[in-house]
């Protein structure tokens, strides 16, 4: 047996029950973590709602939390390349049930070595939002070196990642963010940090535009998002991870939405850039599993700081 946060509808934080469950055992291609940590996503809170039913079918009682750092516990049927005791970090497929329990089923595939650098449990602050960061810039934007690229909610999880991998990718970065997140942006290489973007004004009087890339983690009105894209250079890209935008054929400005998906490869580069004092992890805080609803319901009311992780045990 085991203990895990578990709910059994959809509906608001108050759904999320932490129980007494059977510990599951690994299939084919799949590993028994023993979790050290996950980490709160946003997508966790809109699985729970209900409002992605249509896109991820998840069975009830179901377990969020897709992101997991930990050691392998347990190897199921055709897994190779892992042993019993092997530190790992990966993103967990959404529709699964999740990480936030003592130990976790995971498919093999999604798997990374976990960085050796920071504590364990911090590291499950990495794979979603790292991902996300990494696949708008450089799988979408194809962000390059000489490029510059304004990043709008920076102070966010994924906004911390995207300022370094844009600025370790050789490119000029502005980031927009609140007063509390600028220096923390700063030690991570912003080359300018705008508090606040008044969307009213037309056109927008941002310093350094046209941008190469503008990478929006914040959901926009469509005339808010129009605003943005107005600041694309010719040719440039409009990435947004929350809202869509449109695209502008006579200034061959493209526009897409990123929706991350678990790249085992990609997590691997990551952690390394991590081992090798390229990339921090941010960890605004550290709760104990038995919180789970409470930052659920921290985030439904926007008061989370920043990456939280969730540690079993505590």
């Amino acid at each position: 047996m085991m203990k895990a946060v578990q709910y059994h509808r959809y509906g608001g934080s108050d759904v999320l029950q932490y129980e007494e469950v059977r510990r599951p055992a690994p299939g084919p291609g799949e590993v028994l973590v023993r979790v050290a940590a996950t980490s709160f996503n946003p997508v966790d809170a809109g699985i729970r709602g209900g409002y992605l039913s249509e896109v991820y079918e998840i069975s009830f009682p179901h377990t969020p939390g897709i992101d997991v750092a930990g050691t392998i516990a347990e190897l199921g049927p055709e897994v190779s390349g892992w042993k019993i005791g092997d530190a790992v970090v990966g993103m967990l497929p959404l529709d699964r049930p999740g990480a936030a329990a003592e130990y976790g089923i995971v498919p093999a595939a999604v798997l990374a070595a976990a960085p050796k650098s920071v504590p364990l449990a911090d590291a499950a602050a990495l794979p979603t939002v790292g991902l996300t960061a990494w696949q708008a810039l450089f799988e979408i934007a194809e962000l390059t070196a000489g490029q510059s690229v304004l990043i709008n909610g920076a102070g966010g999880a994924v906004g911390g990642y995207a300022v370094q991998l844009a600025k370790r990718a050789g490119a000029v970065v502005t980031a927009t963010a609140s007063a509390r997140s600028a220096e923390r942006l700063r030690r991570h290489g912003a080359d300018r940090i705008i508090d606040y973007i008044d969307y009213t004004v037309t056109p927008l009087p941002v310093a350094g535009q046209p941008f190469d890339v503008v990478l929006n983690l914040v959901s926009t009105s469509p005339e808010e998002t129009a605003a943005l894209v107005g600041l694309v250079a010719d040719g440039g890209f409009y990435v947004g991870t929350m809202t869509s935008g449109e695209e502008d054929a006579a200034r061959r400005v493209r526009a897409q939405r990123v929706f991350v998906r678990s790249d085992a490869a990609q997590l691997a580069k990551l952690v390394g850039q991590v081992d090798a004092g390229q990339l921090a992890i941010d960890v605004a805080d550290r709760r104990p599993l038995t919180a789970a609803a409470a930052v659920h319901d921290d985030s439904d009311a926007n008061r989370l700081p920043g990456k939280t992780i969730l540690v079993p045990g505590q």
